[in-house]
């Protein structure tokens, strides 16, 4: 081999081996640790640090809503009370109606884009299924991700003024100041970093720990190559994530069927419990029973104990 071929070859060598070095820089994903637990905190949350200068504020991970929203002293009429002073927006913020932004969260939430009452801003409302509901204006605003650089993006998100229901409304102090909306849509938090490149695929992962706690990631590059089971979601559920239809049965012989038709099931991390219709729950009552009657054990206390206290979650 001459001279030049062996420059040549150990320059090339340099550069994989610069290269191999950056991989850990070029990776996309962000990777958010969660804190929380389903008892007794009841929720999982991320803090993100928001604003300038920027303030921490918890987010409850919730993948049942596109909307991302933060506790907003605009006036506040909230009944909750967060782990951290309301946000406190500017006129700068404020998102006008005829944004791009604005357009996205509408279409994401069922709402009519109308600009001719506030041309301004872009109001919203949003409602849950425990009966709480959000109502608020879109702002803009600079959002510290735990990255490899010093990007901070300016990330479009509710202000909610006026947050009321909920079970739990009023009574207790919640460890959350808000929601981090992570549902399907084109305005929800993971898009908008994909559309600024800051992530290259519109993607996200969590992981719960046993204990309580784990982490959430945004982007591909944390999604495990081996020991994945994946199910294509389906299309007609609005932003929600759902595999579709499925039926429900106590156990894998499927001896004890709970659902009489395919039910609509739905993912979202925003409940801390499994919710079925009252119908649907009667006949899992029922089928306890059954099973337990087969098995020739009784347990008519727990299962009393269980009725009363799963009713307090139907809806």
């Amino acid at each position: 081999m001459s001279s030049s071929s062996t420059t040549m070859a150990a320059i090339w060598a340099l550069a994989i081996i610069h290269l191999l070095l950056l991989l850990p820089l070029l990776r996309s994903s962000i990777v958010f640790e969660l804190h929380g637990d389903v008892y007794p905190t009841g929720l999982f949350y991320v803090t993100m640090n928001i604003g300038e200068p920027a303030k921490p504020y918890n987010l409850d991970v919730d993948t049942g809503s596109p909307l991302t929203w933060l506790e907003c002293d605009a006036p506040l009429q909230s009944t909750h009370k967060g782990p951290h002073e309301a946000y406190r927006p500017t006129p700068t913020n404020v998102v006008p109606c005829d944004d791009e932004r604005c357009v996205a969260v509408h279409r994401d939430l069922g709402l009519a884009h109308d600009c001719t009452r506030n041309p301004d801003q872009c109001d919203y409302v949003f409602g849950y299924k425990d009966g709480e509901s959000s109502l608020g204006v879109l702002l803009a605003d600079q959002f510290s991700l735990p990255t490899n650089n010093e990007n901070r993006p300016n990330l479009a998100f509710g202000c909610g003024y006026d947050q009321e229901g909920g079970q739990e409304a009023g009574k207790k102090l919640v460890e959350a100041d808000g929601v981090l909306g992570i549902g399907r849509g084109t305005g929800d938090l993971v898009s908008q970093l994909k559309q600024q490149g800051i992530i290259t695929d519109n993607i996200f992962g969590h992981c719960l720990g046993v204990h309580g706690g784990g982490f959430l990631f945004f982007g591909g590059d944390r999604v495990p190559s081996a020991g994945v089971t994946w199910v294509p979601m389906a299309q007609n559920v609005g932003s929600h994530y759902s595999p579709g239809a499925a039926t429900l049965n106590l156990n894998v012989q499927l001896e004890y069927p709970v659902s009489m038709e395919p039910m609509t099931t739905m993912f979202d991390s925003g409940s801390t419990y499994t919710y079925v219709h009252k119908d649907t729950y009667g006949r899992l009552i029922s089928a306890v029973y059954m099973f337990h009657i087969t098995a020739r054990a009784s347990h008519s206390h727990t299962l009393d104990q269980c009725n009363y206290s799963l009713r307090s979650y139907i809806y």
